[in-house]
């Protein structure tokens, strides 16, 4: 039998009690004016409605009362099955017994009150749920009831909820939640993972087609996990990368939007504005990143990787700020990335026609003087990387004239043949219309031609040796004022700043490069400059510079007059006096061996044929020299000792002349070996004594060297080395003596030929072999300790002396401090009398 489905009558309004309703007097005389209008109301039976709305509908009366009596029946039921069941369960996970120490069981159980509660509230819901269906609405009273029942069961089921909730937190619960939510986030992870993979593949595949895909990898970069920025932000990097247009993007006006286009310019357009604004977003969030520690070093990669990739494109100005002000970073793989794109960027100025690099070498030196010339060295040998055309526009100069020629031919031509008009202002109408259409054709074949505009090279290059050349001399400016000593106020005394100067030795590399593209009304005041810098020894100031500096500015000054040797009329014989006696002041390990070298070469060896005062006074200081210093220096020294006796045949008197000089000593008659100046030293007056020491050197070459210039004076045919003093320090550097092994290649040698002179080698030799062997290294150490020796006792014994003089000249200025007070006294008491 099919049952019917039982239809509730429809709601009715909320009641209102009957001395609530107050009719309005527009109410009532429309009611007794219009009675016609309400006679089907007093016709009701408001009996039979009343009947209808409190049983369910399609019921008769009899039927009724057997279907309430067996809506209880189920419910009696329902609760007699409920109470059977047991009122605790043991919770599934401590189900196993817990032994106590008398040996009894005892079972963790759980109360299920609350979630009885819950069960008997719903199928009170469910219960008034069916009432509804069955018997119909319920009266206000009954809902009234309901509802305050319900907040009753809901109080007291929040206040016993944390008893059960803290009963099942137990220990195993709370591990298994966390495995569970590790899973889950590592699952989240793979799968964030797999959707970026996916974005950029369909990106690289087809960029115009899939362009929303970008804006779904930039919501990635807004992730809360770590790991899936950084991996966002890597990924869209290297999708700008391969898809970023070889020109700039520039958006429509307002007129060309106006203007009918098609469909195709309507799709690119679309195109490049959701790309330009996707990019600028992604820029925006590396910017927000770049201050976070721990997104920094992802964050400055993506921009140089942009930087480099596509210098040509829209904000670039943005990225070159950001990697030109990091280059200050204390970051070394921060600093190092960025450096290495402004040298890519120098490098490379085909990819965007050396604009960049001017907006680069312009904020680079505004960087140096905001920081005071305090930055590491690597933010200035950049510049080292820079490169100017010198014969720019010298080519264009017969083209321009042979323009000019023509367009003078032409007017000549056109005022002959042209008849003078009536109405000049005709006249000037088309000519301002023909230059217009000339600007106009200009612009365009600029905007098309591939060969970069002569002039705007031309000023290109100029800014850029402006703001590197200003650099320059901020940074010798800035060195002049902090190592040369101030005096101080109301005293006698005088003091250094005492700032360190890191900026100087790249300074002076980049002088030296670029020496020749120098102004020449510059050079007078640089030269001054070099002058003072070589001039700073260490007891001189507080903050003085290293012997390698020092020497590096003899070097610029030769070099420059060298590059300039027509226009320039400089008296170069300070430097050689500085040069002099730097030589004495240098120190394997502290200073650059590779520095001297160059010097020496530089300023005595490619030099024209110096005086024979001051060759022999090098000659004597350079052989002194060998004797104390490593087998690179000694051998350094021997070769520039060797070019100087060659070039100088009058200087090999050193080699025969006896002790107390003679005629040839010249004005100075006796040797001075501390003398400043070498003209004053009077080394014509000594021997070369050096040599026979340097000829039982332990090295062979130097001993062989040493033989050969002591034998200089018995070869009638001198031939001059080859080697120059940098070739003889590479060749002997610290890189290569441990490949020399000192006496071993002579043993193995004699005992080849003992082998080969017996039949059989006797066990007697190769103990002897091992024991020269041993004695030979002892031998060396036992030298080279010797030699450390005497070189610590000459480093300390200069330490010493240094203090001394330090100490006599601050007494000395006290004294004067004090003289000065006295006088000043006596000064007060005269007035005063």
């Amino acid at each position: 039998m099919v049952k019917q489905k039982v239809i509730l009558p429809p709601e009715l309004p909320p009641e209102i009690p009957e001395e609530e309703i107050v009719p309005s007097e527009e109410d009532v005389e429309f009611f007794t004016k219009n009675r016609g209008y309400t006679r089907f109301v007093y016709g009701l039976d408001t009996q039979t409605i009343s009947e209808l709305l409190t049983r369910p509908a399609g019921v008769k009366e009899d039927d009724l009362e057997a279907l309430y009596e067996k809506k209880r029946k189920k419910e009696a039921a329902m609760q007699q099955k409920e109470k059977g069941k047991a009122d605790v369960q043991v919770d599934p996970v401590d189900a196993l017994p817990v032994k106590t120490l008398d040996g009894k069981l005892y079972y963790r159980t759980l109360l299920q009150v609350a979630s009885d509660e819950a069960e008997n509230a719903g199928n009170e819901d469910g219960g008034s749920e069916a009432g509804k269906g069955s018997v119909g609405k319920l009266t206000k009273a009954e809902r009234r009831a309901k509802l305050k029942k319900l907040k009753k069961e809901a109080k007291k089921q929040g206040k016993e909820s944390p008893q059960p909730q803290a009963a099942q937190d137990t220990p195993q619960a709370v591990v298994l939640a966390e495995v569970k939510e590790e899973l889950t986030a590592e699952e989240a992870f793979e799968s964030k993972k797999r959707k970026l993979a996916e974005l950029g593949d369909a990106l690289l595949a087809d960029p115009e087609s899939n362009i929303k895909s970008l804006k779904e990898l930039l919501h990635f970069c807004k992730d809360a996990h770590h790991r899936i920025v950084i991996l966002g932000l890597l990924s869209l990097s290297a999708v700008f990368k391969d898809i970023i247009p070889g020109y700039r993007i520039r958006l429509p006006t307002e007129k060309e939007l106006e203007m009918k286009v098609s469909k195709d310019v309507k799709k690119m357009r679309n195109y490049e504005s959701n790309f330009l604004s996707t990019y600028k977003a992604y820029l925006q969030k590396l910017m927000a990143l770049e201050k976070v520690p721990s997104y920094q070093r992802t964050v400055i990669r993506c921009i140089c990787v942009l930087l480099d990739a596509a210098p040509h494109f829209n904000f670039r100005e943005s990225l070159i700020e950001v990697v030109t002000r990091n280059l200050t970073s204390s970051d070394d793989v921060v600093r190092k990335l960025c450096c290495d794109t402004i040298k890519s960027l120098f490098s490379n100025e085909g990819k965007h026609g050396g604009e960049a690099t001017v907006e680069a070498v312009r904020l680079i030196a505004d960087l140096v003087k905001a920081n005071n010339c305090q930055m590491p060295p690597d933010s200035i040998e950049v510049f080292m990387c820079l490169s100017f055309d010198e014969d720019l526009g010298r080519a264009e100069a017969p083209d321009k004239d042979k323009k000019a020629k023509s367009k003078k031919n032409r007017k000549g031509k056109i005022s002959e043949t042209t008849k003078p008009q009536d109405n000049d202002r005709i006249k000037k109408n088309k000519k301002h219309l023909m230059s217009q259409m000339r600007d106009e054709v200009a612009a365009d074949y600029k905007a098309a031609t591939f060969t970069p505009d002569v002039a705007e090279r031309r000023k290109m290059q100029s800014e850029m040796l402006a703001a590197v050349f200003e650099t320059y001399f901020r940074i010798l400016k800035h060195t002049m004022q902090s190592i040369m000593p101030r005096p101080v106020e109301n005293s006698g005394l005088s003091v250094g700043k005492g700032e360190a100067h890191p900026l100087l030795a790249p300074c002076l590399n980049g002088l030296g490069k670029f020496s020749h593209l120098i102004d020449l009304d510059y050079i007078g005041d640089l030269m001054n400059y070099l002058k003072k810098l070589a001039s700073v020894s260490d007891g001189s100031s507080g903050q003085s510079l290293t012997v390698s500096e020092r020497l590096r500015c003899c070097i610029i000054a030769f070099r420059f007059m060298r590059n300039n040797l027509d226009a320039l009329n400089v008296d170069l014989q300070d430097f050689f006096v500085q040069l002099y006696n730097i030589i004495l002041e240098y120190r394997p390990g502290r200073d650059q061996g590779e520095v001297l070298a160059e010097a020496l070469k530089m300023m005595l060896c490619d030099d024209r044929q110096h005086d024979m005062q001051k060759a022999a006074a090098f000659i004597k200081r350079l052989a002194t020299f060998s004797l104390c210093f490593g087998s690179a220096e000694s051998m350094t020294a021997l070769v520039t000792l060797k070019h100087l006796l060659v070039k100088n045949a009058k200087c090999r008197i050193l080699l025969e002349n006896d002790a107390g000089g003679g005629s040839v000593s010249g004005s100075v008659a006796k040797y001075h070996p501390f003398a400043s100046d070498p003209n004053q030293s009077g080394a014509l007056a000594s021997v070369l004594w050096e040599l026979n020491l340097l000829s039982k050197h332990y090295h062979p070459a130097i001993s062989s060297l040493a033989s050969g210039i002591s034998n200089i004076c018995q070869n009638q045919a001198v031939v001059s080395s080859n080697l120059s003093p940098q070739a003889a320090f590479t060749e002997l550097s610290l890189e290569r003596v441990s490949a020399f092994n000192y006496g071993g290649n002579a043993i193995r040698k004699s005992g080849n030929k003992r082998k080969r002179g017996g039949s059989e080698a006797s066990p007697a030799i190769q103990d002897v072999t091992e024991e020269g062997l041993v004695d030979n290294e002892e031998r060396v150490r036992r030298k080279l300790s010797d030699h450390f020796m005497l070189v610590h006792n000459i480093k300390e014994n200069e330490r010493l002396r240094r203090e001394l003089d330090r100490t006599s000249r601050s007494l000395q200025l006290y004294e004067k401090y004090k003289e000065e007070q006295q006088q000043q006294k006596k000064r007060r008491k005269r007035k005063a009398n």
